[in-house]
């Protein structure tokens, strides 16, 4: 199955594309700013303003050791590094992507402050207790052994940090309307209702800090990104979620609107923390 959804991302030449897309656009590939690559990096619900709230919750402070668990090509983890003075490392299944994210944050003047490893989110290369924080933004749709994943990520967690979320979970009704961003196939989608989510992640070891359903600003987003698509769809821009996606990326804005008006997903956005030993086993 990782197989499948690593062919989903992953995309010839990314890296080619990009830098020509970046080029043909005006941009200096040895004098990137996190600006530049917006199109192109902050594809995620929400766009980075999301991922800056959502940190804004924490209590991390600077030079905190932070997880970007499925990275993509690092929008979000040059984010943190230049907004919150992190120390990042990025990890994705799809190496085009790891890939294309070092080169990029080479560009951007990064590559001493945020690292990038391929592998998968199941059985991570990593030692235990090496992090104060994991963000997991839009991944866990990929992934059908969630119960795996969490346990991962509190191995990887030095007690008492973070598992931010930043999370699709499936709606009350059933089939969503593809192509999405995570998924061109239903095959490689694994939606599931929040409340089975929250319940694998305290069985793993992990208290809830906060919990917030923020399906209708996410909703309000994407129904901004239709009406931006319609406005391009004869005249794509240089840069943007196509050099990604490929043309699915023209339908995600109607697809996603049609899949929350119809209440078939949600968007949760969560903070869980890593319990000690004595705490996991009241929990």
């Amino acid at each position: 199955m990782e197989a499948q959804v690593k062919a989903h991302y992953n995309s010839n030449n990314l890296q080619v594309k990009i830098s020509h897309a970046l080029e043909k656009a005006g941009k200096n590939l040895n004098q990137l700013t996190p600006k530049d690559l917006v199109p192109i990096d902050q594809l995620h619900t929400g766009g980075p303003q999301s991922t800056i709230t959502l940190l804004e919750k924490t209590d991390l402070r600077p030079g905190s050791k932070i997880l970007d668990a499925g990275c993509g090509i690092g929008g979000s983890s040059r984010l943190l590094a230049k907004k919150f003075d992190f120390i990042v490392t990025g990890i994705d299944l799809a190496n085009q992507f790891v890939d294309t994210a070092k080169f990029l944050t080479n560009g951007t003047g990064l590559s001493d402050q945020v690292y990038f490893r391929q592998g998968s989110i199941l059985e991570m290369p990593f030692e235990p207790n090496s992090f104060d924080a994991v963000l997991c933004q839009h991944i866990l749709m990929n992934i059908e052994d969630k119960e795996k994943a969490f346990q991962e990520f509190f191995r990887v967690l030095n007690v008492g940090g973070k598992l931010i979320l930043h999370e699709v979970v499936k709606g009350e009704n059933e089939e969503i309307s593809l192509p999405v961003p995570w998924a061109g196939k239903k095959e490689i989608s694994f939606l599931e209702p929040w409340d089975n989510m929250e319940s694998l992640i305290t069985r793993a070891g992990f208290k809830k800090v906060f919990v917030t359903d923020s399906t209708q600003n996410a909703a309000d987003w994407w129904a901004k990104v239709k009406i931006a698509s319609q406005k391009k769809k004869a005249a794509p821009g240089i840069l943007g979620p196509h050099l990604i996606f490929g043309e699915n990326a023209a339908f995600f804005g109607k697809t996603m609107t049609f899949n929350f008006k119809w209440n078939r997903i949600k968007v949760v956005e969560a903070v869980f923390e890593k319990a000690g030993i004595f705490e996991k086993k009241q929990i």
